[in-house]
């Protein structure tokens, strides 16, 4: 299987279209379907439903698409390390985060990294702890920012000095909004959104959960999600009550929204992350010393 057929292969899957993909590539038609008959041929399994105006991906065609560009973001992750390997340091550096305003201490040392080599340039990834993790583990991600509780056995890390506080959005107008915090009883009975991180089971543990207690699984959890923007906009239309983090959705003064904080106070401290035993680039090797500069004790 070449590189070069699962980037003409992904160009079809984009395009729904032999003949826009081949435009696209600057290849014949006929040479494109041939290239992709081959690689049909070679994995044993239909990987297009040719229809009268577009063409569709089978599942295994879904598949194959969902690992092409698995492959080919590590292939030009590769390429983009090596070609650092200058007496200039440049390169790139791919940091995987959850939503929290302890992104504002990692854009610090990225500013001031700027300064000093502004060869090097950076990719952030937004999701939850599993997509993170995932990434962390198919070598997509140099470095993770996770919230804790999280799996961080293996793994080496750093704990930032922040933490991020609990409570719930809701729009200005709602009943709980005339009270100072939020507390257990107050959420038993209001239609709420979560995210999925927050309401899963896991092994080293669930903050929200924990803090709410034995009557968890009785919440009427309406919504889920992973991250909040979409969340605070369905909050706004009057969908529910959004268990979150501080500091994340719009509650400014002319916003519809605020936030409440729980009561007992809930906080999440937070760990970056990156895989035992990792070879560097030059370019992640410097975000790496400023880290650790900034943050180990």
């Amino acid at each position: 299987m070449e590189i070069r057929v699962l980037r003409y292969f992904l160009a079809v899957a984009r395009e729904e279209s032999i003949t826009a993909a081949a435009n696209f590539l600057h290849l014949t038609q006929p040479t494109l379907s041939r290239q992709i008959h081959d690689l049909e041929e070679e994995l044993g399994q239909k990987l297009l439903i040719r229809k009268s105006h577009r063409i569709a991906l089978t599942p295994e065609g879904m598949l194959l698409r969902k690992r092409a560009e698995e492959i080919l973001s590590m292939v030009d992750k590769t390429e983009s390390e090596f070609h650092s390997l200058e007496t200039t340091i440049s390169g790139d550096v791919y940091i995987g985060s959850g939503e929290t305003q302890a992104v504002r201490q990692i854009a610090g040392i990225i500013h001031r990294l700027q300064r000093d080599y502004p060869a090097i340039h950076y990719h952030m990834h937004s999701g939850n702890a599993q997509d993170i993790t995932d990434r962390l583990d198919n070598g997509l991600l140099d470095f993770g920012l996770l919230i804790q509780p999280a799996d961080i056995t293996k793994y080496d890390s750093l704990v930032l000095p922040a933490k991020d506080v609990w409570g719930v959005i809701m729009r200005k107008d709602s009943p709980l909004a005339a009270k100072p915090f939020v507390q257990k009883e107050d959420l038993r009975t209001v239609p709420l959104l979560c995210s999925r991180q927050a309401i899963l089971s896991q092994r080293h543990g669930n903050a929200f959960a924990s803090w709410f207690g034995s009557e968890f699984e009785k919440l009427n959890i309406v919504c889920t999600y992973n991250l909040i923007y979409n969340a605070a906009i369905m909050v706004e239309e009057g969908i529910g009550y959004a268990v979150t983090l501080d500091n994340l959705a719009n509650t400014s003064a002319n916003s519809a929204l605020c936030f409440r904080p729980l009561s007992p106070k809930l906080e999440s401290g937070l760990n970056m992350v990156w895989k035992k035993y990792q070879v560097f680039s030059p370019a992640a090797e410097i975000f790496l010393q400023r880290l650790q500069e900034a943050f180990a004790t």
